[in-house]
């Protein structure tokens, strides 16, 4: 790489990238948001599973798990090794 490419280079990346000043703060205090949400009380879950809820997605899977146990009935060691 040559000294003209690194200068190209040098010139597109500070284009690209916003200057970041030195003494930039957030806009407001995020403190006491912060506590806000760490008082709040979390939704109950219970253990049995009950409150969650499946997606189309997750019966979909399931649905796929199946078929290749019932396919390939020598995969379910496999499938026990990495759960």
């Amino acid at each position: 790489m040559n000294e003209h490419d690194r200068e190209r280079i040098k010139k597109l990346l500070q284009e690209a990238l916003p200057r970041v000043d030195d003494g930039s703060e957030p806009s407001r205090d995020l403190w006491p948001a912060m506590l806000r949400r760490l008082d709040e009380e979390p939704a109950p879950v219970s253990a049995s599973g009950a409150g969650l809820r499946w997606t189309w997605i997750d019966g979909a899977l399931a649905a796929g798990l199946a078929v290749l146990i019932v396919s390939f009935p020598a995969s379910i060691p496999l499938l026990l090794y990495y759960l």
